[in-house]
């Protein structure tokens, strides 16, 4: 069992979890991820490993509650466990070890931009993450990237920072010039318009595909995305990519697969009890 340590809420549908994990912690590194449990019965999800405290032996987690496994896991409390924490999973993040990265990160793919942005900074690369959400309240995880570099924030609405998207803002410091590298995370259409706007420059772009896992470990197949025209594994070649090769129809089209049964799952969430002992069977009786 995983004890959760401290809980805070980021916005208005993510929250951050601590947890103790403390083989985890140790040796985890920028890109990867755990694939969590949070009892008997439970979906397996994939979730980003946002920071870790190898002395206090804990991680931790920042979920966007979307579905009702995610909102199972936001409802938890200090004191509260989790059953299954496995990892670290997939490979860390090829950092550049010199020069200028911007790292983009998207509502809360935010979350898996900030350990990527503390390798670097860690590794003397001057970091420039440029960030945004909706309205404030919706950008995240501001003061942990200006420990570790330039930030740029950007709302929809203008309500702080820069007015408009994230893609805007990196455009201008295109520009600008002297990027060396681009890490983006988010939502598919922003990880494509990121990828297009660096493509004509010939700057490396790496971009994390939240493609749907299971295992985790390359056995399902969930998690098949194809990249310069050839199947690869999320979970065991990735979850990170370069941003030019990656056919993000096709991540698009794979994402939707079970939206119907996450909307009836979300329909029926009062009915799911995670963990509980499932009801003896029912004895009836048999003619003869």
């Amino acid at each position: 069992m995983h004890r959760i340590t401290a809980r805070a809420q980021l916005s208005p549908n993510v929250t951050r979890l601590v947890v103790e994990a403390p083989r985890i912690a140790e040796i985890r590194q920028p890109g990867q991820f755990v694939i969590v449990r949070l009892g008997p019965g439970a979906e397996r999800i994939p979730l980003t490993i946002a920071d870790a405290d190898p002395t206090a032996g804990t991680i931790s987690l920042v979920i966007q509650s979307i579905g009702k496994s995610t909102v199972d896991l936001v409802e938890l409390h200090p004191g509260d466990e989790i059953r299954d924490i496995a990892g670290p999973l997939g490979k860390p993040t090829e950092l550049i070890s010199a020069g200028h990265a911007v790292c983009v990160g998207g509502g809360v793919g935010t979350a898996v931009i900030l350990p990527i942005a503390q390798g670097l900074h860690r590794g003397g690369v001057h970091v420039t993450s440029v960030i945004g959400g909706r309205s404030r309240e919706w950008v995240i995880l501001e003061e942990e990237l200006r420990a570790n570099g330039d930030v740029v924030t950007c709302t929809d609405d203008g309500s702080y920072g820069r007015s408009g998207f994230v893609t805007q803002a990196l455009a201008d410091l295109i520009e600008a010039g002297g990027i060396d590298a681009v890490y983006a995370v988010g939502p598919v259409p922003m990880m494509r318009a990121v990828s297009e706007l660096t493509r004509p420059h010939g700057i490396p772009t790496t971009v994390s595909l939240n493609a749907i896992m299971v295992d985790g470990t390359g056995m399902c197949g969930g998690c098949r995305v194809s990249v310069d025209g050839e199947n690869r594994y999320a979970c065991v070649e990735g979850p990170e990519f370069d941003g030019h090769q990656v056919d993000f129809d096709l991540l698009a089209d794979r994402l939707g697969t079970y939206r119907a049964f996450e909307q009836a799952a979300n329909e029926n969430r009062e009915r799911c009890h995670v963990g509980l002992t499932r009801p003896a069977p029912i004895e009836t009786e048999v003619a003869g």
